[in-house]
């Protein structure tokens, strides 16, 4: 992937670094994988806003994505690489052999007419979908579940990936992106290979309407509020606004709000490094 810059025509396109699109084969989705998606606004069904800084923004379709990959054995060919504004990762339209469509996480070095399948023992190549425990050993994996059949949960966003670092049992050890190590049930699938779209970090807005855009209003800082509003609101003059914390007084900035009790926990290995 590649981003572009602009020449600077105004102020705003001085600072705008956006993607280039370069591995975008169409721009048009299919129409039988996608879905309308209401906006609300932040409001509820009474018109109360419920959530601040929601509302405008580009119309959006959401395309429906297999992050299950429980088609088995039935080999697929990619058609198109597509762009999709419900993510920061490209999506890849897909054609099994019995001529079904779905959309899948695109990973980096996807190309169109290559083909992919998911099954038990295939061969751990970039696109196809396998259980873990059938893996080599330091496989760089994305789209991996954490409960066998219920689909992907983890490493689905742009250029993020895990490697399988050993195998315990019926469990396989994995080094996410955090930099947490934790283990999961050897039968969860994963896909071999990195999720497309890893400058996606690069980009640079450059102006407050890319914000609005997106479907962002401003944000008022909490220091410029008064005691009614915020915790870290009111003071005389430019007040620091004291421990940063939510507006329901909750610390932000260090503190841990994991459960101590969850079951999950006994899975983790190590925590993810500050």
């Amino acid at each position: 992937m590649a981003t572009k810059k602009y020449k600077p025509i105004t102020p705003s396109l001085r600072y705008r670094i956006s993607n280039s699109f370069a591995e975008i084969t169409t721009n048009k989705p299919e129409k039988s994988l996608i879905i309308s998606n209401k906006r609300t606004g932040g409001r509820n069904q009474k018109g109360e806003m419920t959530m601040r800084y929601i509302g405008g923004g580009h119309k959006r379709q959401y395309r429906l994505i297999d992050f299950k990959r429980n088609k088995f054995d039935i080999a697929a060919t990619v058609k198109t690489i597509e762009y999709d504004p419900n993510r920061s990762a490209f999506i890849a339209l897909v054609v099994y052999k019995d001529g079904e469509k779905k959309y899948i996480l695109a990973p980096v070095g996807l190309k169109v007419g290559q083909e992919i399948i998911s099954g038990q023992k295939v061969s751990p190549e970039v696109g196809n979908a396998l259980p873990v425990a059938n893996m080599p050993l330091g496989s760089i994996i994305h789209n991996i579940e954490l409960q066998p059949g219920k689909g992907a949960a983890i490493c689905r966003s742009a250029g993020t990936y895990a490697q399988l670092s050993g195998k315990d049992g019926k469990y396989v050890n994995l080094k996410l992106p955090s930099g947490e190590a934790r283990q999961i049930l050897g039968t969860c699938l994963a896909t071999i290979g990195t999720v497309s779209n890893p400058d996606h970090s690069l980009e640079v807005k450059g102006k407050a309407g890319a914000n609005r855009w997106a479907g962002r209003r401003p944000r008022t800082r909490a220091v410029v509020m008064n005691p009614v509003d915020h915790p870290m609101g009111g003071g005389e003059g430019r007040a620091s606004g004291g421990h940063p914390r939510s507006r329901k007084g909750i610390p932000a900035k260090g503190l841990k709000t994991r459960s101590k009790t969850k079951a999950s926990n006994k899975y983790i290995i190590s925590r993810a490094k500050k």
